[in-house]
């Protein structure tokens, strides 16, 4: 295994990590937002506000993009174990 194959492998791993956390880190990203400004406006300061959207989103993003996100991973993991005889040589 050379050092080139080892980057290579690295760099794939963060980006498919990056691209399983986009959906849910944005999703959260606008909903936080959306009641940060909505708790500016109103003067509300409740802790509990923030929180259950952002459960509700994330689980709403997770439902739907959940079957990308495993066929995602899935083949990945794939790859990975087809390259496995080539890295170990």
């Amino acid at each position: 295994m050379t050092d080139t194959m080892v980057v290579e492998l690295g760099l794939q791993a963060m980006t498919i990590a990056a691209k399983m956390a986009a959906p849910i880190l944005l999703t959260a990203l606008a909903i936080g937002f959306a009641i940060s400004l909505f708790q500016s406006v109103t003067q509300i300061q409740e802790a509990t506000l923030s929180f259950v959207p952002k459960a509700i989103g994330i689980g709403v993003m997770l439902l739907l993009c959940g079957n990308w996100m495993l066929h995602e991973m899935m083949t990945f993991t794939v790859q990975l174990f087809d390259h496995v005889p080539k890295l170990l040589s």
